[in-house]
């Protein structure tokens, strides 16, 4: 079982907050399904003769490809591997670009899930992260999209802003939860460097939120998302029963996964290689038949780490009797020893064998898990 994760790179506008690899829309999107096809057929190997159980179109904004390009990519997906009828397919669209045309020729290329990247249910906080939007669009796209036949809706939400309240936030999660959408990715909000928000934050034209705000929205979250039937089932993404996304999910429990695009990475368990980030060298390396890409060969230190820092962001948490089968006795008796003082404190907690973090501790979990982190003196 494996998944494959296609970048789509282009934006009508980046936004002020966005780290993630993207460039302006031009010509270049027509060939962007060909230049796809050719890189999996190039690249097929890496998860050879694996079930495909999940794809996953992101950005970017995926929303600028017509149907017919996603569902030339997806044949090309199916030419190559096994696409069961139950294959999570996601596409993350902008609420602006959403029709009906748009959202019809989605499912009938044959995704099921779709994530829409709302951020704000209200304008002047969409208008301050640089969002095309207004709250009005945000809300008729998920109505637009149920009504469309989508089932499977994910919203994204920013939390963390400056100026924002309790109120504001309470606001944006109860309009959410009063749609009839299956998941919900709430992100705190963060000054990557060579964002213009981390360029405003180092200048000191904005200021970071009091952590303390930033605590109550986080503890608000997990108040109404218990009341309206949703599981918190990582530290970001929270969903109704059945309906979490295989895709992400599968990141974090270390299965593996094929990237295509520029900056796209790829995973299979010993190695983990990542595309250039720049469109041209990565086109001309497909073009040429020699991919431009990096790679890492994974020691066993470093996927005992990788597994802390995925494992332990989940309610599932870190099986403690597959550690103790898979690695070296001295790498889990460490990381063991490193814990006591959270376990002690009710910040880590073991149940059925599984190191967990318990939910109202997951806001703190950057902190705890790099406690446990094993580094060669």
């Amino acid at each position: 079982m494996a998944g494959i994760y296609i970048h789509v790179p282009f934006c009508k506008k980046k936004c002020l907050y966005c780290d993630f690899y993207s460039i302006g829309t031009s010509s270049k999107i027509s060939q962007y399904p060909i230049l796809i096809e050719k890189e999996l057929s190039l690249r097929k190997n890496f998860i050879a003769n694996q079930r495909i159980d999940t794809i996953y179109f992101g950005g970017g904004t995926p929303s600028q490809l017509e149907p017919l390009q996603i569902d030339y990519m997806l044949k090309s997906i199916s030419k190559e591997f096994y696409i069961s009828h139950d294959t999570e397919i996601t596409i993350e669209v902008n609420p602006d670009d959403i029709s009906e045309e748009l959202l019809q020729g989605y499912r009938l290329a044959g995704v099921n899930r779709i994530s829409i990247g709302i951020q704000s249910f209200i304008d002047d906080e969409l208008l301050f992260l640089g969002r095309r939007h207004n709250a009005q669009a945000a809300e008729q796209s998920v109505i637009l999209a149920l009504n469309n036949g989508f089932k499977n809706i994910s919203i994204d939400l920013i939390y963390g802003l400056p100026n924002s309240s309790i109120d504001s936030w309470r606001y944006s999660l109860e309009k959410a939860f009063s749609l009839n959408i299956k998941h919900l990715s709430c992100y705190h909000l963060t000054y990557e460097e060579g964002t213009v928000f981390g360029r405003r934050l180092k200048n000191k034209k904005i200021e970071e939120i009091d952590e303390s705000i930033s605590i109550q929205q986080f503890d608000l979250l997990r108040e109404l998302s218990i009341k309206t039937g949703f599981t918190q089932y990582e530290i970001s993404n929270l969903a109704k029963e059945n309906y979490h996304s295989r895709h992400n999910t599968s990141y974090w429990q270390g299965i593996s996964y094929l990237g295509l695009g520029p900056a796209a990475h790829s995973y299979n368990g010993d190695k983990r290689e990542w595309n250039s980030s720049s469109y041209n060298d990565w086109a001309q390396g497909i073009e040429s038949e020699k991919p431009a890409l990096e790679y890492e060969i994974l020691d066993e230190q470093t996927k005992f780490n990788e597994l802390l820092l995925t494992h332990l962001r989940t309610i599932w948490g870190l099986n403690l009797l597959s550690l103790k089968k898979d690695f070296n006795k001295t790498l889990v008796n460490q990381m063991l020893k490193s814990a006591e003082p959270y376990l002690k404190t009710g910040k880590l907690s073991i149940v059925d064998d599984c190191l967990r973090i318990p939910s109202k501790y997951l806001f703190t979990s950057d902190g705890i898990i790099g406690e446990l982190i094993q580094i060669d003196d």
